[in-house]
């Protein structure tokens, strides 16, 4: 979503999906599209201002189940009192749109959700990294000129694949470990800018 759904990425797209799909958006209008804040009951449909909502439920859910303090009689109606307290969403009776949407729990797969929003933060800080070595990356991103990020990433994290730590991997692209400074600076920028 860092470089997607930017305004210079949906320029250059834009035309290509017309193009192939017999459509006639504007950047505009997919930037609306993409870019819409709306909390929505449904983790995978979310917007990324609303998402870490929806991971913070899950985690919150998890601990309350590990360490005993929630039972899993008692998950429903802690998920519907969480998406109404986090996102407004009423969701009591409705399990399938509510806590059984996820096939993560089915699998066994605990403690899994953090990994999307720390994800995001990574792509954040890496995206500003970016930009400090390279420059702004909107002109790049309008033009389909995506040769210097393509470089910078194969530089910086590809070729690095299993060869360091994520801290250590961080650092030597970003010259800090994890911040979550970035992924707010980022949400500011994108939806909260005045030249929105």
């Amino acid at each position: 979503m860092q470089l997607g759904h930017s305004q210079g990425f949906l320029s250059f797209i834009a035309p290509k999906i017309n193009q192939h799909l017999g459509c006639n958006f504007s950047a505009n209008t997919l930037a609306g599209l993409y870019n819409k804040v709306e909390p929505s009951r449904i983790r995978i449909d979310a917007d990324e201002v609303t998402y870490p909502c929806h991971i913070l439920l899950r985690f919150e859910a998890e601990k309350a189940l590990i360490e005993g303090n929630l039972e899993v009689s008692e998950l429903p109606d802690f998920w519907s009192s969480q998406m109404q307290s986090l996102l407004g969403i009423n969701t009591d009776g409705d399990y399938k749109n509510g806590c059984m949407q996820d096939i993560h729990w089915t699998l066994g797969e605990l403690g899994y959700f953090p990994s999307y929003t720390l994800g995001a933060m990574y792509a954040a800080q890496l995206r500003f990294a970016m930009e400090q070595s390279i420059g702004e990356l909107e002109p790049m991103l309008r033009t389909g000129q995506f040769e210097a990020i393509f470089t910078w990433l194969d530089k910086h994290i590809w070729s690095k694949g299993s060869l360091l730590s994520t801290d250590e991997l961080m650092r030597q692209a970003t010259g800090e470990i994890l911040n979550g400074d970035y992924l707010r600076q980022h949400l500011s920028q994108r939806y909260l800018s005045v030249s929105r």
